[in-house]
This record gives structure tokens, sequence and C-alpha cells, in this order.
């Protein structure tokens, strides 16, 4: 094999590994936030005591929906870093199909990604698995896509 031969094939991983990596990674983390250390039993240890030092007077009813709405936020916020980042991924693909559909490719990845978080809860003792998390994480996902298709065609 010729040098420039593997330079060539040096550069398309490296290109694969910028491109794919950061999803991954980020799949990756998803995957630790659905174990048991992320139940709502563990943050809650940790927001509590920073809710009640923020707002000493609340009541354990207005702490617990703070609780509730950070965690749901936090659902939506972390698909719609799935959906940025298999954008990224997907529009820059070197399959020519793949980059044609990137808006399409990456929507599926966020409902197959979210239920199959869902699912996996479902096996966490600490953890119970529901649809409507699945849902949020799906919106969370197309919002971003439907932000970034509109950004790129903007510019």
């Amino acid at each position: 094999m010729n040098s420039a031969r593997v330079d060539s094939q040096k550069t398309k991983t490296f290109q694969r590994i910028w491109r794919y990596g950061p999803l991954l990674l980020w799949m990756a983390l998803i995957s630790f936030a659905s174990s048991s250390e992320f139940s709502a039993l563990n943050t809650s240890q940790i927001f509590r005591p920073l809710i009640l030092w923020i707002f000493p007077n609340l009541s354990e009813e207005r702490v617990a929906a703070i609780h509730f709405l950070t965690r749901k936020v936090a659902h939506f916020s972390e698909y719609a870093v799935l959906g940025m980042l298999s954008a990224r991924a997907f529009a820059g693909s070197a399959n020519d199909f793949i980059q044609r559909h990137w808006f399409q490719v990456a929507l599926l990845l966020i409902v197959c990604y979210a239920l199959l978080d869902e699912f996996h809860q479902s096996f966490v003792p600490s953890r119970t698995a529901s649809v409507y998390d699945s849902a949020l994480d799906v919106v969370g996902g197309l919002t971003a896509l439907v932000v970034l298709k509109l950004w790129r065609e903007r510019h």
C-alpha cells in the first residue's frame, strides 16, 4: 500500500471519530444517567439541600415540585443535545443517503434511544420506566433538530 492511500485512510478514520465520537460519548452519558446513581431518590439528596439553601422557606411540596421539574428539564435537555450531536454527525456523513436524510435518521435514532433508555430503566430497581419520559426525550431531540434544520435553511 502506498503512503498516500494510508494517509487517506487515516484521515477518513479520524473524520469518522471526530464526527461520531461525541455522539457515542453522549449516548453513553445518557445510559449512565439512567442508572441508579441518578434515581429521583439520589438526585433529591443533592437538589433538596441546594434548593433549601437558596430558598429556605419553601414547603416540602414546592421543593418536590422543583426537583420533579428539574428532572424533566434534564430529560428534555439531554435529548436536545443528542439531537444536536446526531445532526452534526449525520449531516456531515460520508454516506450520501445518511447525509441527504440526516433529519430523519437523527430522529429515528432519538426515538429508538429514548425508548431503549426507558426500557433499560425498567430493569433498574430504583428507577421507573415511563412512556411520558420517552415522549419528553423525543420532544427535546426533535426541538433541537427543527431549530438546526431552520438554521441550516437560513444560512
